[in-house]
């Protein structure tokens, strides 16, 4: 096969995954598709500062008298502001196309500077703060990721279903207290080994060992809120495991949103009060936004996982450095 021939095939893979999944995710959500920014004002908070460390694009808008714009990282206050100006009901909820651009991410087979994700927000009722209602909708969306993998193989023969019948769900503290001597990304593995996909609650508070399992920022998802279960957290991640790379293989990171009891108590933790200034915090704190549960859902790593990839720019063009192409094309990896 021609290496154009191969790139126009791979490129039709992917177009099937990414239309399907979609709707099929619209569908088991009720969601909405609208547009988005790829920049906000960088003086509104709308912008996710991921672990608070990730600095931002940014540049001056001429046209507003030179006030600085950043590049976003993800939609995911921008969403909850959009389901109010859009008046969305709850139960209903919209999903974007996200593109983003993290200057400072790592090269891995993972992970590249351009991130592009399905972004969705759903308005909820206070009442649904609870652990069962995340779990429900982890659910739905491993239905969406299923019924997406069936399609995706009836339609390229050559490929096989992989994902597990259904999904798990563990909290980061069980992990931490059944494998004491290992990283956090080292539970992943071996529970998603073990499991096949599983959804790990409670990503950005402190466990036991006075770590948390991973960063997340103050200001969208609640991980700091006691849950029905009697653990701590209302977010979590997705997370499947890669044949291909044998290892667990992050698909979705997602989470019921913060109230204003649980903003104000994670910009404590996170020593960042003031932030509670910024023009979004302040509609938050006064309970002008609706309650919301919301998510963003790698396209890149669906495609990648689908195709059988090994490397992330096998599915999606971005920016390598010097000589990256030529060394992987070596070794049978051919980047887009």
């Amino acid at each position: 096969m021609s290496a154009t021939t191969e790139i126009l095939k791979t490129e039709r893979a992917i177009a099937f995954v990414k239309d399907h999944f979609e709707k099929a995710l619209s569908n088991r959500l009720n969601l909405i598709k609208v547009s988005s920014p790829i920049a906000v004002m960088e003086n509104t908070g709308l912008n996710d500062e991921l672990n608070g460390v990730e600095r931002p694009v940014n540049f001056m808008v001429k046209s507003a008298n030179g006030s600085p714009a950043v590049i976003v990282h993800s939609l995911a206050k921008w969403k909850r502001l959009r389901l109010k100006q859009l008046d969305i009901a709850p139960g209903m909820g919209v999903l974007t196309d996200m593109r983003a651009l993290r200057p400072e991410e790592d090269y891995t087979p993972l992970h590249s500077i351009y991130v592009d994700q399905w972004d969705w927000e759903q308005s909820m009722l206070p009442e649904e703060r609870t652990l069962s209602f995340l779990k429900a909708t982890v659910k739905r969306i491993y239905e969406a990721l299923k019924e997406t993998e069936k399609l995706f193989c009836e339609a390229f023969t050559a490929f096989s279903p992989t994902l597990a019948d259904q999904i798990t769900f563990f909290h980061a503290e069980e992990l931490a207290q059944r494998y004491p001597d290992l990283t956090p990304k080292q539970r992943e593995t071996e529970i998603t080994r073990e499991y096949g996909s599983v959804f790990i609650i409670g990503i950005g508070a402190e466990l036991s060992d006075g770590l948390a399992h991973d960063g997340r920022a103050p200001d969208y998802d609640d991980w700091s809120s006691e849950n029905e279960e009697g653990s701590i957290g209302l977010n979590g991640d997705i997370i499947v495991w890669n044949h291909v790379l044998e290892d667990a293989f992050e698909i979705s990171s997602m989470g019921i949103r913060v109230d204003p009891e649980a903003l104000q108590r994670q910009l404590v933790l996170r020593r960042c009060p003031e932030k509670a200034s910024y023009p979004f915090h302040q509609m938050l704190l006064r309970g002008e936004l609706p309650q919301s549960i919301g998510g963003g859902i790698g396209q890149s790593r669906v495609c990648m996982f689908m195709l059988r990839k090994s490397h992330i720019g096998e599915v999606q063009v971005g920016i390598w450095p010097e000589g990256e192409k030529e060394r992987l094309e070596a070794e049978g990896i051919r980047l887009l």
